[in-house]
């Protein structure tokens, strides 16, 4: 019935709609006139006087619907200057004038049609709606992140090199990398990003405050996606995010998926970010990565992103944005709950995530000299060596 009246209503005249609303609603039984309000757009009121005329008995239509000329005009007709008043509003231009009366306030339809109504041009602010979306071509939209700081110049040069190293590697059935640390995140009954569904008027309860305090545990995700095998694995640590943190996963990455996905891989290549525990000034990052080496035998290639692109790292939007999902509206009330919301990751496109907690202890602050970096056997490569550079076992 209700798919009957939204694809006939519109053929017909004013009279008619109502009518045949009406017979609708009727037939339809309690609730009907709602449902078919929300099919057909027609006013509560509207579909009532239908109701009444179809109980009192109707006539035939004979000639027109309405008179000639009759019926409420258009507001755009009755005030020519709405739509160009409305324009300039939202203009961000004029917007910006110190003369705008909207300079320091919210572009919402109730704002707008409060400003127009003071400048002579009265309107309901659900016309002012359909006047920014019909005639204007506007839509409610969000920031977009997409300008970024100053760039390198060679930072395109530098996305292509990571490219080819990337295929050479594919190519020659060796394992390519995405490493990155997530945002750290409070345990316990913190407001948590997202809706999830819960019964009518019963959210979940959490605290009204998430200040920072040093004694709130925090947990500090680590992880590592596997480009070719499209799986990721996240290490769930409690002390700090440092660069033996990062080279601890990757080491337990490898013991636990690496040899036996990879047992004959000869070469490891990683696409990290330019800054983080990771960052390609890190001594530390470095001293660890030739620890890691000599452990598994590995020759290990890192590609860093140029500084200020970390968001074109694979693992953001392979991974992270697939966990980020899954756990949305949920408190992480513990370690446990973290590592089981992450390890439970899917996606349509075949990922499989595995998690566990990394209960070790990373202090900050760790010098190294620089005779324990030359010690390290890393080869600058001969583009930007400082993010470009492989490690040998020694």
């Amino acid at each position: 019935m209700t798919e009957l009246l939204a694809d006939v209503t519109p053929l017909l005249d004013e009279r008619q709609r109502r009518l045949t609303a009406a017979a609708g609603a009727r037939a339809l039984g309690r609730g009907g006139i709602a449902v078919v309000m929300r099919q057909t757009g027609m006013s509560r009121n509207t579909i009532k006087r239908g109701i009444g005329e179809l109980e009192a008995g109707v006539e035939p239509q004979r000639g027109r619907a309405r008179a000639a000329g009759a019926g409420r005009k258009c507001a755009i007709e009755n005030d020519p200057k709405l739509v160009e008043a409305l324009d300039a509003l939202v203009d961000r231009d004029s917007r910006g004038d110190p003369e705008s009366p909207l300079r320091w306030t919210c572009k919402s339809t109730r704002q707008l049609a409060q400003v127009l109504s003071d400048a002579g041009h009265p309107v309901s602010h659900v016309l002012v709606g359909e006047l920014l979306r019909e005639e204007l071509g506007f839509r409610l939209q969000a920031n977009s992140k997409v300008k970024e700081g100053k760039q390198h110049p060679d930072r395109d040069a530098q996305f292509r090199y990571i490219n080819e190293q990337v295929r050479r590697h594919l190519r020659s059935g060796q394992v390519v990398l995405s490493i990155d640390a997530k945002k750290k995140e409070l345990l316990g009954q913190y407001k948590a990003v997202g809706r999830e569904w819960e019964p009518k008027g019963q959210p979940v309860k959490v605290a009204s405050h998430d200040f920072p305090d040093p004694k709130i545990p925090r947990a500090y995700p680590y992880g590592v996606y596997d480009v070719k095998a499209n799986e990721g694995f996240v290490s769930v640590g409690r002390d700090h995010e440092t660069a033996a943190f990062a080279a601890e996963t990757l080491r337990r990455w490898w013991a636990k998926v690496g040899l036996l996905a990879y047992p004959k891989a000869k070469r490891l290549l990683i696409c990290a970010d330019a800054g983080g525990s990771n960052g390609y000034t890190r001594r530390l990052w470095k001293v660890e990565l030739g620890r890691l080496a000599a452990l598994t035998g590995l020759k290990i290639t890192v590609c860093h992103l140029p500084p200020g692109t970390s968001k074109w790292n694979k693992i953001e939007h392979r991974l992270f944005s697939a966990v980020s999902m899954n756990w949305r509206g949920r408190p992480l009330t513990s370690y446990e709950v973290i590592v089981e919301l992450i390890g439970s990751t899917t996606t349509s496109t075949g990922l499989k995530v595995h998690a566990e907690h990394d209960t070790g202890t990373y202090p900050t602050g760790v010098e190294v000299t620089k005779k324990e970096l030359a010690a390290v056997p890393l080869k600058p490569h001969k583009f930007h060596g400082e993010w470009n550079y492989t490690i040998t076992p020694a």
